[in-house]
């Protein structure tokens, strides 16, 4: 062994152990501390566990009382035999009382949601709206009791929010263990509800947190783990949806059909966001218009819901029967077609007329509807070369959820996980990525995110879009009395030709004044009672960019520790 060789192996030694050392050195200080957070995590996500247990099965309870079914998952053809004035009447009670508890309990009348939890992670620290959450969260079982068209994903994960939102404030947690323990609330309520411990986690990074920083990954599992205990506890390891007829693939000749398919759910996806939100605008207008209380409001969507139901039953509630049916074939290519099409109007009333709940299960049932559709087509032309026509079902049920969340990992393993066959990932995983690469063009990236965007809440676009608006001038500005900053005689010059911001306004606000009027300074400005505007400071450009600069440093720092 050579001298120079030697040298380079001691080196490398001395580098390991220095490194152990320091190791060791982080355990000791960190290591407690560490540990005692990982048990938070354990505690919310038993809480968010049963939490989306509870509402499980109050869901099942309540619906099973007002239909008068012992079977839930039958409850359309249980409901194809019930009297047409009651479809009709259950709907119309369930949207008054869901109308009386949001329009006294928010400040606006809207349910709140995934989008919520969303903003809440990138804007509040990690908080979300307490009132407002358990409202929302008692609002989307009524409205899922009581023939609403939606989903349980929504309400259980909003209200996730709100136990982590009371867990971050009692331990006066910082906005990175805020987010943190958000991430572990939202993983163990989709596990619990699902059973699906990595969809779960995966869904709380990929979604939620919308980054996969490792510090974040140990307590979210952990918590999503505590969660499928929970649910394996009641319902046993057990899949949501059982496959009587797995399907096959024949391998590389048919995986253009699944590209297309892709294609053909992105845009599906995209018909039902755009009718949600179509949906939305109309009642806006329509309740504007005609003066229309806000308690009324979801009373007349269930009034349309009602009337759709007598003749469509199969839109009622979660639609696991009708989705079941298609992942086992057992539809014919325009009955799919046809229940496809009315669950996408039946969702957008539901949700336009603010009734509660969430689009991820509405999105399964429509995708597996289309992947049947596109499945008995495709097999029908060349049936030589195609596999069974439910694998198309499996795939569409996968696509179009994923385009409609914007989440092509979470929801892939979530329609893994929701039907326990892992042989067919090939034909999901193509139909996925074509979808969600699609919708992802044509929306700001997701149905959640779009819907952000629609209220000025711009995070499609990353940290860079929405960190301007976290930030106020009046956190930012130089005192008048600084001697760094302008004197009160010229701040009142400048506020004379109109150019002065307030002190609670934002970042995003003030900037066009520096790009549009080339100064190097605004006043901000307090607005006495009176209506006359007092200068308190001036926000010069260069400190505004300093502080937009800090934040985009302790954001990235935070996504890649």
């Amino acid at each position: 062994m050579t001298q120079s060789t030697r040298t380079v192996l001691r080196n490398q030694l001395n580098q390991a152990l220095a490194a152990i050392k320091d190791a060791w050195r982080v355990m000791r200080r960190r290591g407690p501390s560490q540990i005692q957070f990982w048990f938070i995590a354990l505690a919310i996500g038993i809480a968010a566990g049963f939490m989306a247990l509870g509402f499980r099965k109050a869901i099942r309870s309540l619906q099973a009382y007002v239909y008068d079914t012992d079977d839930i998952l039958l409850l359309h053809s249980h409901a194809e035999k019930l009297p047409w004035f009651l479809i009709l009447i259950i709907p119309i009670i369930g949207g008054l009382i869901v109308g009386v508890i949001l329009n006294k309990f928010t400040d606006d009348g809207r349910v709140r949601s995934v989008a919520d939890v969303i903003e809440g992670a990138a804007v509040t620290d990690g908080r979300v709206e307490g009132k407002a959450g358990i409202a929302s969260f008692f609002a989307s079982l009524i409205t899922l009791s009581t023939g609403g068209s939606t989903g349980r994903e929504g309400p259980v994960v909003h209200m996730a929010g709100v136990i982590s939102t009371w867990v971050s404030n009692r331990i006066h947690a910082d906005g990175i263990t805020g987010r943190d323990l958000l991430g572990c609330a939202v993983a163990a309520a989709v596990s619990a509800s699902f059973n699906s411990p990595i969809a779960g986690a995966l869904f709380a990074l990929e979604v939620v947190l919308r980054h996969f920083a490792v510090h974040a990954f140990a307590p979210i599992v952990i918590a999503s783990v505590a969660g499928t205990v929970i649910n394996r506890l009641e319902y046993g390891d057990v899949t949501e949806f059982v496959l009587d007829t797995p399907g096959s693939l024949q391998f590389y000749v048919e995986l253009p059909a699944f590209l297309l398919l892709g294609l053909i759910c992105g845009l599906v996806s995209l018909l039902l966001m755009r009718s949600i939100f179509f949906a939305e605008d109309i009642g806006n207008h329509i309740q504007n218009r005609l003066a229309l209380p806000g308690w009324l409001r979801p009373a007349v969507s269930g009034a349309m819901l009602g009337l759709l139901a007598i003749w469509f039953p199969h839109i009622i509630g979660v639609g696991y029967e009708t989705t079941i049916r298609a992942l086992a074939g057992d539809l014919t290519l325009s009955f799919a077609i046809l229940l496809a099409v009315i669950k996408t109007v039946a969702v957008a009333i539901t949700m336009g007329g603010r009734m509660g709940g969430g689009v991820f299960s509405p999105s399964l049932m429509i995708g597996a509807l289309t992947g049947l559709a596109f499945g008995l087509i495709a097999t029908g032309l060349l049936p030589d070369v195609s596999g069974t026509h439910t694998l198309y079902a499996f795939a569409g049920m996968g696509a179009v959820a994923a385009a409609v969340l914007g989440a092509p990992i979470s929801t892939t393993m979530i329609v893994f996980e929701l039907t326990g066959d892992w042989q067919i990932g090939l034909a999901v995983m193509v139909s996925v990525s074509m979808s969600t690469a699609l919708a992802s063009r044509l929306v700001d990236r997701s149905f959640f995110l779009t819907q952000l965007e629609r209220r000025n809440v711009h995070l499609a676009a990353g940290p860079q879009a929405y960190l301007l608006a976290m930030l106020r001038t009046g956190a930012v500005m130089r005192p008048l009395g600084d001697s760094r900053s302008i004197t009160k005689e010229q701040a009142v010059e400048l506020i004379e030709q109109g150019l002065c911001v307030q002190a609670s306004a934002t970042l995003e606000a003030a900037m066009p004044y520096f790009d549009r009027d080339d100064i190097p300074c605004i006043p901000v400005v307090i607005v006495e009672e009176d209506g006359s505007e007092n200068p308190v400071g001036a926000l010069y450009h260069v400190d505004a960019l300093k502080a937009y600069n800090r934040a985009l440093a302790a954001t990235a720092a935070e996504e890649h520790s």
